[in-house]
């Protein structure tokens, strides 16, 4: 892979802005979203379903940006070797409590190395890397590409990363407008290349000006 340089002091992400802006206002957020659609019963797996027809079975697979839990869980209740990542105290604790099989690793996704997962006791290169929920829309400004170069140092040989986002009218307000235009030139300035692209995770094709994109990448 390409070398990317990295800036020594990374900024607050996004993510962190939302979520001050969530609870100065009282509010819940994402987990208390989720939390409450799984009690409802309702279809959360989309996601999961996608990544489980990329993997092998029983495949390895790196859950980047894990959030609660969700998509990790579903993997691993599908028979996957799952490891999720996150670094948001609150929502880790809520992914250990509901999804108690999914090991979870503390780590921001600039900051994520193989280093670090081996020292924590896990696998360095994966049959998957999963990014989606626009993680990627909340990042650090001007961290995408280290990012992108993280996740992709992290793909087995065969490895294929899946990363989903809005590339127009985001989650929050906190949330990067990202141009595909944009996350093409980031991707591509890694090493990666484009093996798939969808407007959806049941595979609804992706047409110009479309507000959502899901890519299959790898190395190039």
């Amino acid at each position: 892979l390409r070398s990317v340089t990295r800036v020594a002091a990374v900024g607050e992400t996004r993510w962190e802005q939302a979520r001050a802006s969530e609870r100065a206002a009282g509010e819940g957020g994402y987990g208390a979203h989720f939390a409450r659609l799984v009690d409802e019963g309702a279809d959360i797996e989309g996601e999961a379903r996608l990544a489980d027809v990329l993997a092998p079975r029983g495949g390895w697979i790196l859950d980047a940006g894990s959030g609660m839990g969700r998509v990790g869980g579903a993997l691993v209740a599908r028979g996957h070797r799952v490891v999720g990542v996150d670094f948001d105290p609150e929502i880790l604790d809520q992914s250990r409590r509901t999804y108690p099989d999914l090991p979870v690793v503390d780590s921001r996704l600039d900051e994520l190395t193989p280093q670090l997962l081996s020292a924590a006791g896990f696998p360095t290169a994966y049959d998957l890397v999963v990014c989606v929920g626009n993680v990627m829309t909340l990042l650090a400004p001007d961290s995408e590409r280290t990012v992108l170069a993280n996740l992709a140092a992290l793909l087995a040989p065969d490895g294929r990363l899946l990363v989903g986002f809005a590339v127009s009218g985001g989650p929050s307000s906190f949330a990067r407008q990202y141009p595909l235009e944009d996350f093409v030139a980031d991707y591509e300035s890694v090493g990666l290349e484009v093996v798939h692209r969808f407007a959806s995770y049941d595979l609804q094709p992706f047409r110009p000006g479309g507000d959502y994109a899901v890519h299959v990448l790898a190395r190039a």
